[in-house]
């Protein structure tokens, strides 16, 4: 049955909170992860690699099946506080482990937290309407990334005075509050029609929506993990301590501007919202190719903060409105597994091109990508 009247904002919200809490505690841990890993644990760059690589490849997995499991079983809800509970758990065993062969499972469990993804977006795309849709999207995005401003903010600080084990058993309490919320405040969402009798086929999707698959993993194989970026500041003269702030500045200025992307695509359309956020990211290669000053550096990572800002809520806004009308989750779950199927080819082409030909040249493979990738997004059709 449909939510009464003004739930549909509580529930967003609600879970626009829920973000927040849960990337709080998140980045509190992932922000020094890797200097945990090596320095307190003693992992080799080989191990760290394992872990990661590992958790990157559950992220997708695990939000296609909760995608498809959510369709089939008309369930949302128990994902999504799953999803944050496991996240909470997870990080209480980082606090606890002696070795860094005990934090494998523990990072799998955090990474199959993910499931909570595809089912809530569903949620969040099921209680909208086309005239807002992509504001509330934009929404869950800004409070991510405020969340993760914060938990970087709070891990500089506590870090020094606490240590590396309290801050993670701090950093679990967030998602338990996030979990906590959603149990309490959401009102499980039915699906409208009748339950699929199968899963998402390929024959389910139309032409519309594999051009926008296509186009969207292009753009995925050229845009490599940002610690390139990171990398081409450092070596354009930012000073080392100074990196961790790039990394705050484009999550700090993400965050504002996900909201009034996803607005702005409520009013004038999704693909145009889309298309600034491409050009966004190949003005950010194109300022690494040719400037070597770090003001160059400053203003690229504020471009791919509005990059990221614009690209996220109206992506999956998009998505979910050329989805199959009862394959929402199924769909979402799928695009997020078509993206992270690319971002480990795209990590690892981009080093080989940096190692073997110059670190000019995956910015150059990037901006073809990116031309590509908009190139097919002219023949997208939105649905209204």
């Amino acid at each position: 049955m449909p939510p009464p009247p003004g739930e549909a904002r509580r529930t967003v919200r609600t879970f626009a909170w829920a973000s927040f809490l849960h990337d709080l505690g998140a980045d509190m841990v992932f922000s020094v992860w890797p200097l945990f890993l090596r320095n307190v644990l003693g992992a080799s760059m080989t191990a760290v690699g394992v872990i990661d690589g590992i958790g990157e490849a559950l992220v997708s997995l695990s939000q296609a099946a909760s995608g498809y499991l959510s369709d089939r079983l008309r369930k949302r809800k128990v994902f999504v506080w799953l999803g944050y509970a496991l996240g909470g758990v997870a990080r209480v065993g980082y606090a606890l482990a002696p070795t860094w062969h005990v934090i494998l499972p523990f990072r799998i469990l955090d990474r199959a937290g993910k499931l909570r993804g595809s089912p809530r977006d569903a949620m969040i795309s099921e209680l909208s309407h086309h005239a807002d849709r992509g504001g509330n999207f934009g929404l869950q995005r800004m409070m991510d990334n405020l969340g993760a401003v914060c938990g970087v903010s709070l891990s500089l600080l506590l870090l020094p005075l606490l240590g590396y084990r309290p801050v993670f058993l701090l950093a679990a309490v967030p998602s338990l509050l996030a979990a906590l919320l959603i149990l309490r405040r959401i009102r499980e969402n039915v699906p409208t029609g009748p339950a699929p009798s199968r899963g998402l086929r390929l024959r389910d999707i139309d032409r519309n929506l594999r051009l926008y698959l296509a186009a969207n993993a292009l753009l995925q194989l050229g845009s490599f993990s940002y610690s390139f970026l990171l990398i081409a500041a450092a070596d354009r003269g930012v000073a080392a301590g100074a990196v961790p702030v790039l990394y705050l500045l484009y999550t700090f200025v993400a965050a504002l501007a996900s909201l009034p992307a996803g607005r702005l695509a409520d009013r004038i359309g999704r693909k145009p919202v889309l298309a600034l956020s491409l050009l966004s990211w190949a003005l950010v290669a194109a300022l690494f190719l040719v400037t070597r000053h770090p003001a160059g550096a400053l203003a690229a990572f504020v471009l791919y903060g509005l990059h990221l800002g614009m690209l996220d809520p109206v992506q999956k806004t998009l998505a979910a409105e050329l989805s199959p009308k009862r394959f929402v989750a199924s769909t979402l779950g799928g695009f997020q597994l078509v993206l992270g199927a690319m971002a480990l080819p795209a990590s690892l082409l981009a080093g080989f091109l940096w190692d073997s030909v110059s670190p000019a040249a995956p910015f150059v493979l990037s901006l073809a990508l990116t031309a590509l990738s908009l190139l097919l997004l002219l023949f997208v059709r939105e649905r209204r």
